[in-house]
């Protein structure tokens, strides 16, 4: 895969064989091998490297970019390589791409690390797990997924770019990837074992999956989101700066930098003193520079059919809605949330509103949005 002999038709066969759950333990084990053996191995000598991953499928769940300066702050290392997104309006690497450079080289990352304790890149520019980016390529528009490829993908990433301890933040919830505390107990299982039989120190969190985390949904707005909470600017949305810090903490913990059940509070001080977003803009001058995240020129609000409270959110819906808008292709696209669960809202107030790059793409969100008027579920007043 990683040399190319395969052609788009036989990996997308290969793709499509190995959806559900179709991998077994040993299968998955050695698929996760052959991948880090692909591609090249980052070695940073003795002590820990930190890292973390989140199995997704929660729009605007950009904690990475909050944690990484929190865990480099308190001297721990944490090369952070992050995907782009494969069926959701960002990923990672998306959204770091419109505030600096992400396509970072391994001697370009090696000196940002050394630098500043910390980076977050593009994992498909240094060749780790390059069989993996093949994989995703033809997973995007095929808009498939497989438990066991989706474990052999963070895993490799992480082995490769030479962890040591990894944090995996796992949302669950009705519209998110992982539905139920049976499939998150089962998925916990299989990224442990396989963890561990490449020789990863795991901790597994299983986290609220719900509803969308911030504001943003799509590269720029998220990047916002990240912003204001570094920045500790008033209205910084509280669930992304709150979640942030509680990943942040077990990191801190795990990694010794802090005492078992003292972890948020050091995480907590970071932030707050201003350490985090002086050691964000350190890590982002080092990759290349810091620059504000584009603006959409297009934008169009999208109103709630009735009076009463917002009672459920689609993720899965407003990830799509995202996606047609144009993100993450162009990285002004995406959503502004107004209203969380439990606001009250009247009928005509915007519950979201549309970003995209032309009327045309604005135009073909705004009409799937209007079809699928659940997406913000709104519950009527009784009267």
């Amino acid at each position: 895969m990683a040399a190319g002999r395969y052609s788009d038709l036989q990996l997308a066969a290969f793709v499509t064989a190995c959806a559900g759950e179709h991998l077994d333990m040993d299968e998955t084990i050695a698929l996760t091998r052959a991948m880090v053996n692909a591609g090249e191995r980052m070695q940073w000598g003795d002590g820990l490297v930190m890292d973390k991953h989140c199995v997704g499928g929660l729009p605007g769940n950009r904690t990475t970019m909050v944690i990484v300066p929190i865990i480099a702050a308190c001297g721990l290392r944490m090369p952070k390589t992050s995907s782009r997104a494969i069926t959701s309006p960002a990923g990672t690497a998306d959204t770091m791409e419109t505030l600096a450079p992400v396509d970072l080289d391994v001697a370009q990352i090696r000196r940002v690390v050394e630098r500043t304790g910390g980076c977050i890149v593009w994992g498909g520019s240094v060749r780790l797990s390059p069989a993996d980016d093949v994989l995703i390529r033809v997973e995007r528009p095929l808009d498939l997924d497989s438990q066991g490829q989706l474990v052999a993908s963070i895993l490799s990433k992480k082995a490769a770019a030479g962890a040591t301890h990894v944090l995996i933040d796992m949302p669950v919830g009705l519209t998110a990837k992982v539905r139920s505390a049976h499939a998150a107990n089962q998925l916990a299982r299989q990224l442990e074992q396989v963890g561990h039989a490449l020789g990863l120190h795991m901790r597994v969190v299983q986290t609220d999956g719900v509803a969308p985390v911030g504001r943003g949904i799509g590269p720029a707005l998220e990047a916002r989101d990240v912003l204001a909470v570094l920045r500790r600017d008033d209205g910084a949305p509280a669930d992304l700066a709150q979640r942030s810090l509680h990943l942040a903490g077990q990191i801190l913990e795990f990694g010794g930098a802090a005492p078992a059940g003292g972890g948020i509070a050091l995480a907590t001080a970071v932030l707050e003193d201003g350490r985090a977003w002086k050691k964000f803009q350190e890590i982002c001058e080092a990759q290349g520079g810091l620059r504000e995240p584009p603006v959409a020129p297009c934008r169009q609000p999208v109103p709630s059919l009735r009076a009463g409270t917002v009672i459920a959110i689609d993720n899965r819906r407003l990830a799509r809605i995202a996606k047609l808008a144009g993100a993450p292709t162009s990285a002004c696209a995406g959503i502004a949330m107004h209203v969380q669960l439990g606001t009250v809202v009247e009928r005509g107030q915007p519950l979201f509103t549309l970003h995209a790059a032309s009327p045309g793409e604005l135009a073909y969100a705004l009409e799937y949005a209007t079809a699928q008027a659940e997406a913000v579920h709104v519950m009527e007043d009784a009267r």
